[in-house]
């Protein structure tokens, strides 16, 4: 089993700053990418940042230069640096991440697992 908790949302004024975090736990043989995704209020979920195990890193276009992703290996967790946020941004935030596990028969398998997600709001 594998779970994910996420923290850090919450209400930013226009061109303020937030740091989202995503910490995996349970059991698992190996951490694989690790992203972010956000979903609007009547729009699909989009994938905002994506980073490898080994460190490369993309973005939508929409977030370049303004938002930063990072992951620390040792805690196994997945940050989002989130500046200049405009309202645009406001979403739900939600974390995904690749993980190898054995099964219940022992066999080793990749899935992929979701955060509960946390409330971003831009707003003045």
């Amino acid at each position: 089993q594998v779970q994910l908790v996420e923290s850090g949302g919450g209400l930013v004024q226009p061109g303020g700053s937030l740091t989202l975090s995503c910490a995996a736990s349970g059991n698992f043989y190996r951490i694989n990418a690790m992203g972010w995704y956000r979903q609007a209020p009547g729009k699909q979920r989009e994938v905002v940042a994506g980073i490898t195990s080994g460190g490369s890193t993309n973005f939508a276009d929409s977030v370049k230069g303004r938002f930063t992703i990072s992951r620390d290996n040792a805690k196994n967790t997945v940050y989002l640096q989130m500046n200049s946020l405009k309202p645009e941004d406001t979403a739900v935030y939600y974390c995904n991440v690749g993980v190898t596990y054995y099964n219940s028969y022992g066999r080793i398998v990749s899935a992929d697992r979701w955060g509960q997600g946390t409330q971003v709001t831009v707003s003045s």
